[in-house]
């Protein structure tokens, strides 16, 4: 048997160790799991309650329509309910675009390093895949730009972008919208929308008005703590998604997933709490950064990626053997870096105190001084 030859160059997406894993590998009681960008705090607790009304229908299959989740958050986000697409998680949108606009003979442009998925995706259908590299963390719109041409049909945005935490601002993004060919979808990712503070982020959903041809995609995975039931949504004119639907799948998201996005959406001041307590969370990383003359990157998502200097495995081995999982820098195209996500106050603590000893070991160790 043979399967498809681009799937011969792919690796299957590898997520981050599971505690569980880590607590059997080095005989840990306590492991703090800070590298898959989940949000410490859980979910609402109007979810559980939610989640349990659901139980007793698990013999039925949902709503295919996802009807009333579609009419609260089209209310919430000031669209039309035709106007929306789910996908279990985000994830599966991107497989749908990809599906629904690639093939040999297309090509797709996006910034290196990104979030994964864009590429991966688009190797399967066979498009060819056009990297930009970023420019200092951030996208490199001009060079996107001409990038594109008449056999281009997808262009990604990731703002904020994964694993930077940057984003692109509402003039650059207007420019580059205002320049690219109407045959060309744009699709602005914002899976970690809910946490962005910039006061210049620009209002995408309002920018709908005015092109036709870009879609946002966002997530119940990230602020709202769904995670584990897979729930994301797609935001675009109608025209677009009656289009695309054929690629995507009957009953793509589960009663429970609906019933818990519902719910969550329905609790904003447990979302509020949550952006004002990452905000501290990352003035805590910011400050460990800046004490110890560390490059990072100012991030308008849950995460902070942090430059070393030394290779990021290294650090991820460290904190890993202390009951810490991070994410190392190379596997997301920053080697001597790592990814960590923005935990509860008591969490950055212990994580900070972990790296704060590492640094002074590998000072003493290299140079026979301590600070």
């Amino acid at each position: 048997m043979k399967v498809k030859q681009q799937l011969q160059q792919l690796k299957p997406y590898q997520p981050g160790k599971p505690i569980e894993e880590v607590k059997r590998e080095y005989g840990l009681e306590t492991v703090i799991k800070l590298a898959s960008n989940e949000n410490p705090y859980g979910c609402s607790p109007l979810v559980h309650d939610a989640i349990v009304s659901e139980l007793d229908h698990l013999a039925l299959y949902p709503d295919g329509y996802s009807r009333s989740l579609r009419e609260a958050l089209a209310a919430h986000l000031g669209v039309e309910g035709k106007q929306l697409i789910f996908g279990n998680g985000s994830d599966e949108i991107v497989q749908i675009i990809c599906r629904a606009f690639l093939q040999k003979g297309t090509n797709t442009v996006m910034a290196t390093p990104t979030f994964p998925q864009y590429r991966h995706n688009a190797i399967i259908e066979g498009a060819e895949v056009r990297e930009i590299p970023l420019r200092d963390g951030h996208h490199h719109l001009e060079a996107m730009l001409e990038a594109i041409d008449d056999n281009t049909r997808v262009v990604w945005i990731c703002s904020p972008n994964n694993p930077t935490g940057t984003y692109v601002n509402d003039a650059s993004l207007r420019s580059f919208l205002a320049n690219v060919p109407k045959h060309v979808l744009v699709v602005i990712d914002e899976a970690y929308y809910e946490y962005v503070q910039a006061e210049d982020y620009p209002n995408t959903v309002a920018l709908l008005q005015q092109y036709e041809n870009i879609m946002i995609l966002r997530t119940f995975s990230k602020a709202y703590g769904l995670a584990a039931l897979r729930i994301g949504y797609g935001v675009a004119h109608e025209h677009v998604l009656r289009a695309i639907e054929p690629a995507r799948e009957p009953f793509n998201t589960s009663r429970l997933a609906q019933v818990a996005a519902l719910a969550a959406l329905n609790d904003q001041p447990f979302i509020q709490q949550c952006v004002q307590k990452n905000k501290q969370g990352l003035n805590q990383f910011y400050a460990f950064c800046d004490q110890h003359g560390l490059r990072y990157y100012k991030s308008e998502g849950n995460f902070i990626l942090i430059d070393f200097g030394f290779s990021g495995d290294e650090v991820f081995t460290y904190l890993l053997q202390r009951g810490i999982i991070v994410r190392s820098g190379c596997a997301l195209g920053f080697p001597t870096a790592v990814r960590i996500t923005v935990g509860s106050t008591e969490q950055n603590e212990i994580i900070i105190h972990a790296l704060t000893n590492m640094l002074k070991e590998r000072r003493e160790r290299f140079c026979g001084e301590t600070f």
